[in-house]
């Protein structure tokens, strides 16, 4: 903690990811704040040990733009002096639904998603956080425990090198994503285990970086072919321009239909998707690298804010709660929303009050749940993904949700208000809005596309 005694609470967050660095950042208008990292951070923006999923494609929803900037005045803007781009969805986008339509790209829409490289994003949020002379980082630090009783906590353990310590907190934040250990943690403190949900669709991921082919270096749509739940399995892909001219291409595929680390068959991978034009696009592009593969794919939830007890002095944030798929891209959205609902909070709650974790814990489950509930509503549906196969009613729902999608796709109005709830902004019943209902029952005014919509200058660029 900091050597110097300020009279403010003190505050430890377990982790320095997106989620970590975020919620320190909130916390920091309350408490000193230190941030306890296993590894060391790269001095630039480089792929770090710790996050072994930033190679692939990532995506900031409207939501989490919002969000950044609230709790960041201004990181948005530095992201992109640095190369990340504001692409207007879907006007800047090709994508085609999972019921294998293809969606009009809109110009006028206000729905912006941040695009880069994760180490980009990972350097930009680190350096602007840790400027902030109330927040301490300890890398190469690694907490073994929490410290304290079943009704409260008051600090972790520690080791860093050979050596062993307590630090004390008035608030311990758990933001150490999937590998998090704190079920066990509070487990050893007597509290009885909480309830959780796997849904795993077996999605593998392979990407691969390249060269952004003939003039497309600036400016280039995101190209999308999503998976089909109702076809099993389901294969999809994505062409992210990013900073410095190149593409970062991620294609996916569940059980039976995965993709491989095999360079030789990348391009073949994508040219038998349901569509082939990630294949057409890359086949001629230079690539950067080898593939990359990774598995660890499921949604999984632990349901902290049903305990019936919960101590004081602690909370779990981000990927330490829930896991999705990454194929949805609301992590990063939902770690920002994460670290507002703390800070809103503490606006109105002292922070060392009894009850006020508890407080916490309920208010961030709320953007958790909402990007649960849209990963799970199509993952659920893959053979094999759960125990628990969708009911009647979870059925009914994701099929209203394939006629909103198809609704959005050809008409602006219907977009806009699937958007809200794709992006996080708004909740699911913003789909039984006027603006979804009446063109869904009127019916689109133009046919569907039958094919990607890329300009003819654009597939001109890329050959």
């Amino acid at each position: 903690m900091p050597e110097i005694d300020t009279g403010r609470p003190a505050a430890i967050v377990i982790g320095a990811s997106a989620s970590g660095l975020l919620v320190a950042a909130a916390l920091a208008e309350f408490a000193d704040v230190t941030i306890i990292e296993r590894d060391s951070l790269p001095n630039g923006p480089e792929p770090r040990r710790g996050i072994p999923q930033a190679h692939h494609a990532h995506l900031l929803w409207t939501g989490g733009v919002k969000a950044f900037d609230e709790l960041l005045p201004g990181v948005i803007d530095q992201l992109v002096a640095r190369g990340a781009r504001l692409v207007r969805i879907m006007g800047d986008m090709v994508s085609r639904a999972p019921n294998e339509v293809w969606f009009r790209r809109f110009e006028n829409t206000p729905h912006r998603n941040l695009v880069c490289s994760r180490p980009l994003l990972d350097h930009v949020l680190s350096d602007r956080v840790l400027h902030d002379p109330r927040i301490e980082l300890r890398e190469n630090t690694t907490v073994l425990g929490l410290r304290g009783a079943a009704t409260i906590v008051g600090g972790v353990q520690v080791r860093s090198g050979e050596t062993e310590k307590t630090l004390h907190a008035d608030l311990v934040v758990d933001a150490s994503g999937r590998g998090t250990r704190a079920p066990q943690w509070l487990q050893a403190l007597g509290l009885p285990k909480a309830e959780t949900r796997e849904v795993d669709a077996g999605v593998t991921y392979a990407t691969r970086l390249f060269k952004a082919p003939g003039t497309t270096a600036d400016g280039f749509p995101l190209v999308n072919v999503q998976a089909n739940p109702a076809n099993p399995p389901g294969q999809g892909g994505i062409i992210l321009p990013i900073e410095d001219g190149r593409w970062i291409v991620t294609l996916c595929g569940t059980r039976g239909g995965e993709p491989t680390g095999d360079n030789e068959q990348f391009v073949k991978f994508a040219l038998g998707l349901g569509d082939p034009v990630i294949g057409e696009l890359i086949k001629n592009a230079e690539p950067i690298g080898d593939v990359r593969t990774s598995r660890a794919t499921a949604n999984s939830r632990r349901y902290y804010e049903k305990m019936k007890s919960w101590p004081d002095g602690f909370v779990a944030v981000g990927d330490a709660i829930a896991g999705y798929n990454p194929v949805y891209g609301h992590g990063l959205t939902v770690a920002a929303q994460c670290a507002l609902a703390v800070r809103d909070v503490l606006r109105t709650h002292p922070l060392t009050s009894s009850g006020t974790a508890k407080r916490m814990q309920r208010a961030v489950a709320r953007p958790v749940g909402a990007a649960w509930n849209l990963a799970v509503g199509q993952d659920a549906l893959y053979p094999g993904a759960s125990d628990t196969p969708p009911n009647a009613v979870e059925r009914i729902l994701a099929r209203y949700v394939d006629r909103c999608v198809e609704t959005g796709a050809g008409n602006p109005r219907a977009l806009g208000a699937l958007l809200d709830v794709m992006s996080l902004l708004k909740p699911p019943s913003r789909l039984f809005s006027p603006d979804m209902v009446r063109p869904m029952l009127v019916g689109p005014k133009k046919p569907p596309l039958l094919g990607a919509p890329l300009t003819e200058g654009e597939r001109n660029a890329a050959s």
